[in-house]
């Protein structure tokens, strides 16, 4: 090749631009010679005189291949790297360098040749079949040209390169790989057949087994996932990665997944690498399932046995805050914000805004209102102003001063657009809290009125028509927000639970029901609604069936309350005071299971 010459260009068409999804493969090219970096000539080495110099490490390019790659780099420079790519490429073959492949790679990648990119990640791929990186570009372009079908070979190569200790990381890493993948059975497909020879290794089993679960529940493949997370926990019950996404199927309510989770912490000892961030996203969801008990003792034993992990220590702390264990409260707190201020990253700084507020609210609680101030002036991030606003204006409502605190609320500055539906939703909430029903209802009315698309408003204000004896004008926004958003729930489900829970128009609240059960077939609430219903129609055996099964996914004091009377009816009085007794211990002022001892005058 006489590189004197200019080459000439290739087809016009060769670079034309694809997906913009190509792009996003390299985050920026620089316009330099990554390959010259390795050309030293003795005048860059450091002089003779030095004794500590290093020995001078020459390049093999000879001079004419060293001209083809400046001339290549200042193609690209000028603005036609189609030339600078022919060039680049032609040059790696002749060297098999894998620094130089990778130019050409990029080259491509930035002037939006997905073709010439692959062409490129081939050829090194094939020159170099033991490098790591050459394979994952080509899985990697291949994916951001929409042709999964032919990734199997190569991932499965690039599983074979990887060294042991890396090859789980790259096996658990495949669901983010493949989630732009639209076609998500060719894409199960494809992964399940890269995976048949990892899946009989014993020491990558139980990350190949999660990996296929979580592309199984990416094409809503629930059940299949469990099965995956249970074969893979049975390949390696130490193994965290089974029980990770045995996590995530539980918050999709998948019957048998949290017996994956409690046979994974039974078998790893909490010191174990994963093992805390297990129990500890466990606890997390046992919150959210208001399980309080249970949290509560992993938070303890993952305390106890790792004190140093500064997150356990607020989630404890924030349990004992709702618990009304005080004392144990600001001892969690006050452990956590030494350890947070220790390592003084971003998310510690977030978990410190929260410590500080929960701190203002035990001090609340124990009206040491100066000291709930000073908490709250701790917090200095603007994002987080508004959160410490909302509990001053609580302590002012606390001290007989609702029109300060309401003030307080609407004078703060909005930043964000978002700004303005938090205040309405702050100014709400303080009321809620102050049972002032009727104040509520006009403060949603406004933000619904400046926000008209928002269901969630629409729901609120109904629910505090509601509180505030507008029947007439509840149903009127449920239904308007049942026109405005078909497919919200909640909105089926408070209207057919209000007719129910009055005994009026029954076959109506039923349909209005089963339509939100068919639209959130796992909803513990919906459910428990159901069962309501069934209740007041006569139907108790299948009442009760319903709400023990509600109560059992979710234990709640309302659900507690519901299949506590529907036990007692059916003479099952022992039973009904126990259901009873586990919901006073949820919430003794839940307002539903005091109405309905108050009613049934029962002192359980």
């Amino acid at each position: 090749m006489n590189t004197l010459h200019r080459p000439a260009q290739p087809a016009t068409g060769r670079f034309r631009a694809a997906s913009a999804v190509i792009a996003t493969l390299v985050g920026g090219v620089l316009l330099t010679m990554p390959w010259a970096a390795t050309a030293q000539t003795p005048a860059a080495v450091t002089p003779t005189t030095d004794k500590a110099a290093e020995p001078v490490v020459n390049s093999n390019l000879n001079a004419p291949l060293f001209y083809q790659l400046l001339l290549g780099e200042m193609q690209v420079g000028a603005g036609e790297p189609g030339a600078g790519y022919s060039l680049i490429l032609d040059a790696a073959r002749k060297q098999r360098d894998g620094q130089l492949y990778r130019r050409a790679v990029e080259v491509a990648l930035q002037a939006r040749s997905g073709e010439a990119a692959l062409t490129a990640a081939q050829a090194w791929a094939q020159a170099l079949p033991e490098s790591v990186d050459a394979h994952r570009f080509v899985l990697q372009i291949l994916l951001a040209l929409n042709r999964p079908g032919e990734t199997a070979p190569v991932l499965r190569s690039l599983l074979e390169r990887s060294s042991k200790a890396e090859r789980d990381d790259v096996i658990t890493a495949i669901p983010q790989t493949f989630a732009r993948v639209s076609d998500k059975p060719l894409a199960l497909r494809v992964v399940r057949e890269a995976l048949v020879g990892s899946l009989k290794q014993p020491e990558h089993a139980a990350a190949a087994w999660t990996t296929l679960g979580r592309m199984e529940l990416a094409s809503d493949q629930a059940p299949q996932a469990l099965a995956a997370a249970q074969a893979g926990q049975a390949a390696d019950p130490a193994s965290p990665y089974p029980a990770l996404l045995a996590l995530e199927l539980m918050e999709r309510d998948q019957p048998g997944a949290e017996a994956v989770v409690k046979a994974h912490l039974q078998a790893a000892p909490r010191s174990a690498s994963g093992a805390p961030n297990v129990a500890l996203a466990y606890a997390r969801i046992l919150l959210d399932l208001q399980r309080n008990a249970e949290a509560r003792d992993q938070l303890s034993q993952l305390t106890a046995q790792q004190p140093e992990l500064p997150e356990p220590w607020l989630l404890l702390g924030t349990l004992q805050v709702q618990d009304n264990a005080l004392p144990a409260a600001s001892q969690s707190l006050n452990t956590y914000m030494g350890l947070a201020r220790q390592s003084g990253d971003e998310r510690s700084a977030r978990g410190l805004t929260q410590a500080y507020l929960l701190m203002a609210q035990i001090a609340e609680k124990q009206k040491d209102y100066p000291a709930a101030n000073a908490w709250l002036d701790r917090i200095e991030n603007a994002s987080d102003i508004m959160a410490a606003q909302m509990r001053r204006a609580s302590l002012l409502a606390k001290q007989g001063q609702l029109a300060q605190a309401r003030a307080l609320l609407r004078n703060q500055p909005e930043r964000r657009p978002e700004d303005a539906r938090l205040k309405f939703a702050a100014e709400a909430q303080l009321l809620r809290d102050m049972k002032a029903w009727q104040q509520a209802f006009e403060v949603y009315g406004e933000a619904s009125a400046r926000f008209p698309d928002d269901g969630d408003l629409i729901y609120d204000q109904a629910t505090m028509a509601e509180k505030a004896g507008k029947l007439d004008v509840m149903e009127q926004l449920l239904r308007r927000l049942i026109a405005l958003k078909p497919d919200y729930h909640h909105a089926y489900n408070a209207l057919g639970y209000s007719l129910a829970d009055r005994g009026v128009r029954l076959a109506e609240a039923k349909q209005l029901i089963e339509k939100a059960v068919e639209l959130a077939p796992q909803d513990a609430y919906i459910q428990d609604s159901l069962g309501w219903v069934e209740f007041r129609l006569g139907n108790t055996p299948r009442a009760l069936t319903i709400l023990q099964a509600a109560y059992g996914k979710r234990p709640d004091a309302e659900i507690a309350a519901h299949l506590g009377e529907v036990l007692w009816v059916s003479g099952q009085r022992e039973q009904a005071l126990k259901i009873w007794r586990e919901g006073l211990l949820l919430s003794n002022d839940n307002e539903t299971l005091q109405s309905t001892l108050k009613r049934l005058r029962v002192k359980p």
